[in-house]
């Protein structure tokens, strides 16, 4: 016969909790197969059963989750049905595919609320394909993803630090030790598919940024790491009359002139390029702008852009920090999970709460920080901290 765990609940020797005590026993009780099955013939108690092993079969599939999506952005599906349904020969005559495999991949896609079946056999678009139209921002995410699959072909020895050579550290040179991609910095063509990322991307926190805070207040902003200038090509819908300047690397620098040199509208923003971890940086800003920088760099390189930073500012100038923090409410794998993963194949950086970013900050100097609302804090969330 086989043989069950304990079930007791285990003594006080590591010092638990009475709460941390009766988890330990909640655990053990959902851990055993003969537990498991009695629960799934309860009526009450099965539908939560059901639930849990759906949830735990989503994580387990989420890879292939994730290649059907990509799959779907790299055929344009979404903005192929954005008109109405189709049926599979009118799809075939705008996908690559043959009818059988494309037929695969209609119906999985469907199963996972990208499409939907709709009548005369026709797909059209689901709950969560739709929010993909047009959305050049979280296709161009999609996309770049499969860099990062190749560093997690093996998460232990990623996790290990073993792996020799990671793609996701290349993608982003400036991250990387190695002299050469340093160099590369310089040249605006070496770092242009980085950069190009980085703008495609950007809406989706920009757009945010915007929302969460009133610009037309200032005089000047400055957009540290700012890019191509997306993000300032943005705040100027909501606040023209405000002065503007980009400071990043020379490479990323000479490709935001290239930019506001076609466009009249921002063809006034200064540019200045350097590096903020050496360079000291411009003053006459009265807000400065950190928009997806901060969880590229470990705390010590924080605390020295930090404190160029307090030191550029006015008295009363204000910094607003943007970007995807650790213990979202409501969105705790966001942070832990999949930027955590994802900026230790970049090589560095880590998510961050708000609190450990405000204790970084106060130790730059700055005396306030402020939790702005946003719509979307999966995308980012917005802190406004005060010299």
């Amino acid at each position: 016969m086989a043989q069950t765990q304990s079930l007791s609940i285990p003594d006080s020797q590591h010092d638990y909790s009475l709460w941390e005590r009766l988890c330990i026993l909640r655990d053990r009780l959902i851990a055993d197969t003969r537990f498991q099955n009695r629960v799934a013939k309860i009526p009450f108690l099965k539908n939560i059963a059901k639930k849990r092993a759906n949830q735990l079969f989503d994580v387990m599939a989420g890879f292939v989750y994730t290649q059907i999506l990509l799959s779907c952005v790299r055929l344009n599906l979404f903005n192929l049905l954005k008109d109405g349904p189709l049926d599979l020969a009118d799809i075939k005559k705008s996908c690559s595919l043959d009818a059988i495999p494309l037929k695969k991949l209609l119906d999985a896609a469907a199963s996972i609320q990208l499409l939907e079946m709709r009548s005369q056999q026709r797909y059209g678009l689901g709950k969560l394909g739709a929010p993909m139209v047009g959305n050049t921002a979280l296709s161009a995410m999609i996309e770049h993803h499969t860099v990062l699959y190749e560093d997690l072909r093996d998460p232990l020895l990623l996790l290990s630090g073993d792996v020799e050579i990671k793609r996701m550290e290349k993608f982003w040179p400036y991250v990387s030790p190695d002299q050469q991609d340093q160099e590369a910095l310089k040249d605006k063509e070496r770092v242009k598919n980085y950069s190009d990322l980085m703008s495609a991307s950007l809406p989706l926190v920009a757009d945010q940024v915007v929302d969460a805070y009133d610009f037309s207040q200032h005089q000047c902003l400055m957009d540290v790491g700012g890019g191509q200038g997306t993000f300032l090509k943005r705040v100027f819908s909501s606040a023209p009359q405000l002065q503007r300047k980009l400071f990043d690397l020379p490479g990323v620098a000479n490709l935001a002139k290239d930019n506001f040199l076609v466009a009249p509208d921002h063809q006034s923003i200064e540019v200045h390029s350097g590096d903020f971890f050496k360079d000291s940086l411009p003053t006459g800003a009265d807000l400065i702008t950190l928009i997806r920088v901060i969880f590229d760099h470990d705390d010590e390189r924080v605390k020295i852009l930090l404190k160029s930073i307090f030191e550029a500012l006015p008295a009363g100038g204000k910094l607003l920090v943007a970007e995807p923090m650790a213990d979202t409410p409501e969105h705790p794998a966001m942070g832990h999970a999949y930027f955590g993963f994802y900026l230790l194949a970049m090589g560095r950086g880590r998510p961050r709460t708000i609190q450990e970013i405000s204790n970084l900050a106060v130790h730059a100097g700055f005396k306030g920080v402020e939790v702005l609302r946003c719509s979307m804090p999966i995308n980012a969330q917005v802190l406004l901290i005060s010299k």
